[in-house]
C-alpha cells in the first residue's frame, strides 16, 4: 500500500498517512472486504442472486451501517440502472426495506438501501420447520401489510418467497428485493416471465402477473411456515397445466394437522389456481387471519363480514388516537380490476363497476 502526506516531498510521501487504494468494480469481479467506494466501506457479502449482489457496508461519514446493492448488468442505461430505486422511493412503510439513495461512484452504480439485522425467513423455516401458529401469522400479518401499501401505490412485487422478507431480533419482518417489481399501469400487467417457480401463480408462467399473483405467493409462503415444507416441488413443464387445474396442491393440514381449518381455508383460496377465485387485496386476506386468530385491533372493517371475536382487543387510548393520526393521511386508492383511482368513500368503481 502507498503513503502520502499533502505537502511533502515525493520521498517522504512514502513515509507518512496512508492513503487507501480504490480498486475500480468490473463486471464479473466481487467487491471486497476493506474495498472503499465513494464515501462507502465495505465490511462483507451479504449475498448474490440474479439482479446483483448485496454488500454489508458502512458510511464512513456518518458511522451507519448500510446495504449496498451492486447490479450484475453495470452496462444498461443509466435510465434503466435508476427503475429500481425509483421504483422502490414511492415505497415507505416499515415491513418494507427502505431505500436510502442510488449512487454511481468511479463508474459503478450501486443502490443504498438499509441494513436489516437478523436473518431470512427461509433460513428460520430451514432450521426450524413448522412455525409455531401464532409466530407464522404473525409474520403473515407483517407481510400482509407490506404487500397491501405496495399495491396501494401501484407496485407489483412479482417474486415474494420466505428467502426474500428479512426477520429482525424482535420479529420485525420486513420484505426486501423489490429488483423484480413494476408498476402495474391500468389495464395492463407483468408481461415478464419473473419469479421463483415453486412460489410462481399459474398465470406467471405465461408472463401474466396481476396483484393477484403475489397474493399467490403469500399463500405458498404461509404454507411453506406452516408446514416447513414447501406445497409441490418446481413444477416441470409438464406440471404447468395440472399446476393450473390445481391437481398439484394439497392442504396444509395433510401436512400438518395442528393446522386449524380456518387456517388451511385462507391458505387455499390464496392459493387458488383461477384468479377470480383468489384473494384480490392484501387487506383481505388480512382481515380473514386476524378474523381466525380471533381478534382485529383495527376496529369495523369498511365491507361488512361476519363480526370476528373482538375479546382481548385493546381500548387502549394511545392505540386509539395513533388510529385517528394514520387516518389524517389516507393512502390513494386504486381500482384492484382496472387500476383506476377511487374515491377515499367509494365502494364500487366508477370506471369498470368492480367492488
Amino acid at each position: 500500500m502507498t503513503v502520502s502526506s499533502p505537502g511533502s516531498s515525493a520521498g517522504a510521501k512514502n513515509r507518512c498517512t496512508p492513503r487507501i487504494i480504490r480498486s475500480r468494480y468490473t463486471p464479473g469481479r466481487m467487491f471486497f472486504r476493506g474495498q472503499i467506494i465513494g464515501k462507502y466501506k465495505i465490511l462483507s457479502t451479504i449475498g448474490s442472486g440474479g439482479f446483483g449482489t448485496v454488500y454489508l457496508a458502512e458510511d464512513t461519514w456518518i458511522d451507519k451501517k448500510v446495504a449496498l446493492k451492486v447490479p450484475h448488468k453495470q452496462t444498461l442505461d443509466f435510465g434503466e440502472l435508476l427503475r429500481e430505486p425509483r421504483l422502490l422511493a414511492t415505497l415507505n412503510h416499515p415491513n418494507i426495506v427502505a431505500i436510502l439513495t442510488a449512487e454511481k461512484q468511479e463508474n459503478v452504480f450501486f443502490i443504498v438501501m438499509e441494513f436489516v439485522p437478523g436473518e431470512t425467513l427461509e433460513s428460520i423455516i430451514a432450521r426450524e420447520g413448522a412455525l409455531d401458529l401464532a409466530r407464522a401469522l404473525d409474520y403473515t400479518c407483517q407481510i400482509c401489510n407490506a404487500v397491501d401499501h405496495a399495491h396501494r401505490q401501484g407496485v407489483l412485487h412479482r417474486d415474494l418467497r420466505p428467502s426474500n422478507v428479512l426477520v429482525t431480533d424482535n420479529g420485525l419482518a420486513k420484505v426486501a428485493d423489490f429488483g423484480t417489481s413494476r408498476f402495474l399501469e391500468i389495464a395492463a400487467h407483468g408481461t415478464t416471465v419473473i419469479g421463483s417457480p415453486p412460489y410462481m401463480a399459474p398465470e406467471q408462467f405465461k408472463g401474466k402477473a396481476v396483484f393477484a399473483s403475489d397474493l399467490y405467493s403469500l399463500g405458498v409462503t404461509m404454507y411453506q411456515m406452516l408446514t416447513g415444507v414447501l406445497p409441490y416441488d418446481t413444477p416441470s413443464p409438464a406440471d404447468i397445466e395440472r399446476l393450473t387445474r390445481g391437481e398439484l396442491l394439497s392442504p396444509p393440514r395433510v401436512k400438518n394437522p395442528r393446522v386449524p381449518k380456518a387456517i388451511n381455508d385462507i391458505v387455499l383460496k390464496a392459493m387458488a389456481p383461477d384468479i377470480p377465485a383468489r384473494y384480490q387485496r392484501a387487506s383481505e386476506l388480512l382481515d380473514d387471519v386476524l378474523a381466525a386468530r380471533g381478534a382485529d385491533p383495527r376496529g369495523p372493517r369498511r365491507t361488512p363480514r361476519p363480526t370476528p371475536t373482538t375479546e382481548g382487543a385493546s381500548d387502549d387510548a394511545q392505540e386509539i388516537q395513533t388510529r385517528l393520526k394514520a387516518r389524517e393521511t389516507p393512502q390513494p386508492r386504486f381500482c384492484w380490476h382496472c387500476r383506476k383511482p377511487l374515491h377515499a368513500r367509494s365502494d364500487r368503481c366508477p370506471f369498470c363497476g368492480e367492488a
